[in-house]
């Protein structure tokens, strides 16, 4: 059983882009790179979080949560201020 990963991805503007997948290196690498989607013209990215999950279905409910309404501001209010956490 693989693990599944939720990452926040942060751009010099301070833009955000949520995502989750099993394979983190390569999803990274990939928004890196220029090679997916929303993120292609928008970058450069750094990896600002990154949280681990035992199912697909927990990582995805996760990623969710992120990016909508309170949890999402207190997203951007914590990783404007430089603090992360295992959970944000």
């Amino acid at each position: 059983m693989s693990d599944y990963f939720v990452y926040v991805l942060r751009n010099h503007q301070g833009k955000l882009y949520i995502g989750s997948t099993d394979d983190l290196n390569t999803r990274v690498r990939r928004h890196i790179e220029g090679k997916a989607g929303w993120t292609r013209s928008r970058g450069p990215w750094e990896l600002a979080n990154v949280e681990t999950f035992k199912s697909r279905s927990e990582a995805r409910l996760r990623e969710r949560y992120l990016k909508a309404g309170k949890a999402n501001q207190e997203l951007r209010k914590r990783l404007n201020s430089g603090k992360t956490s295992d959970k944000l």
